[in-house]
């Protein structure tokens, strides 16, 4: 029996639905097709006719009336993510959107609430979930061999100025909107394992040298009850040197350090560790406490074929769409749980909402 293969329209053929979608579809012939791109620059329609001979339009209400297909990919910018999505589903398609998925939970309920309606998939394209080193992180904490977690550090920054139209709030750009949601995913994941909404603390500041309202500095820390961990985001612009590793996990019986490309931990067996007896109030002989672990040290590193993450995390992400739309498998992202991120990112914005214009002009400008 052949297998179905996927009619697909792309609104917006920028950096993301050019580079990140296309580039990853027209790799998988026999489970999609792309037969619609939509974009108001003219070049980029032609770019698209001619990449994959498919009906190009000015806009995307225009591809949505026009085209038949089975998936819409929502590569708009910010802005139309919520609008975009409602109509497609509504017109019967399933939807695959970019990140942010919405910046309100209101706004983000409307888009679960059409597609419940028209009874189709939504599928929040949060491809950093797919990460082979994240999956490797959350099986070691789940292991409980460093203990109960206490914190955890994740750092997406570095040094870099932007003037596009990321600067800008009203086309819901920065850095909390646009890099934020691949970190805040992982952390809600970590935060319960996805099923706790967290409370939050965040500070957010719009330096943008060349104008723009934007937040380029972004600190965010999830907390909750005794037993949940703190976790500390870092989303700058202003990271001249790196903080340690990009991942940083710390437990009561060990910790864990690594980014996307390979992982470290080190434990000690609690069973198997010397015991001490409280003696006395004070220190004794005006010293340290002195003892010396025997740790438990592992290191790891995805296999060969899934050195290039984000091609991997493309791969996973559209095979899990394809098996949900054909064979009514389950989403590996759950709208419930990028549910809870955009409470986050709405807490963030609702703390911070003019981001704090902070020095730093660039005389120039």
């Amino acid at each position: 029996m052949a297998k179905r293969v996927l009619r697909v329209g792309i609104g917006g053929y920028g950096r993301s639905g050019c580079d990140i979608h296309a580039q990853w579809l027209r790799q998988d012939p026999g489970k999609y097709r792309i037969v619609a791109v939509s974009d108001e620059m003219p070049e980029r329609r032609a770019e698209a006719a001619r990449d994959f001979n498919c009906a190009v339009y000015a806009g995307y209400r225009e591809l949505l009336r026009n085209t038949e297909m089975d998936v819409f990919v929502n590569a708009l910018p910010s802005l139309f993510h919520v609008s975009g999505s409602v109509e497609a589903l509504r017109r019967g398609c399933h939807v695959v959107c970019e990140k942010p998925l919405a910046a309100r939970v209101k706004e983000f309920d409307r888009v679960v609430a059409a597609a419940r309606k028209a009874r189709k998939v939504f599928a929040p394209f949060q491809n950093s979930r797919f990460y082979p080193s994240f999956a490797k992180m959350r099986e070691v904490i789940a292991s409980g061999v460093l203990g109960p977690i206490l914190h955890i550090r994740i750092i997406w920054s570095g040094f870099s100025r932007r003037w596009d139209w990321q600067t800008f709030r009203k086309w819901q750009g920065g850095n909390l909107l646009n890099t934020g949601p691949h970190p805040l995913d992982h952390a809600v994941m970590l935060f319960g394992g996805g099923r706790k909404t967290p409370k939050v603390f965040c500070r957010m500041k719009s330096v943008q040298p060349f104008g723009g309202d934007a937040d380029d500095f972004c600190a965010v820390t999830l907390y909750g009850g005794a037993s949940d961990p703190v976790i500390e985001i870092l989303l700058s612009s202003y990271l001249a040197y790196p903080v340690g590793r990009q991942y940083t996990v710390c437990g009561v019986y060990g910790g864990l350090a690594g980014d996307l490309s390979g992982l470290e931990w080190r434990y000690y067996d609690p069973r198997r560790a010397p015991g001490h007896r409280k003696k006395g109030v004070w220190s004794e002989q005006r010293r340290y406490c002195s003892e010396e672990l025997r740790w438990i040290e592992r290191s790891w590193q995805p296999p060969e074929s899934k050195r290039d993450g984000f091609t991997d995390n493309s791969k996973a992400f559209y095979d899990n769409v394809y098996n949900a739309v054909v064979k009514k498998a389950q989403l590996v992202v759950k709208p419930e749980e990028v549910r809870r991120q955009v409470a986050v990112i709405e807490a963030c914005r609702r703390q911070n909402p003019r981001s704090g214009r902070a020095a730093g002009r660039n005389p120039q400008t």
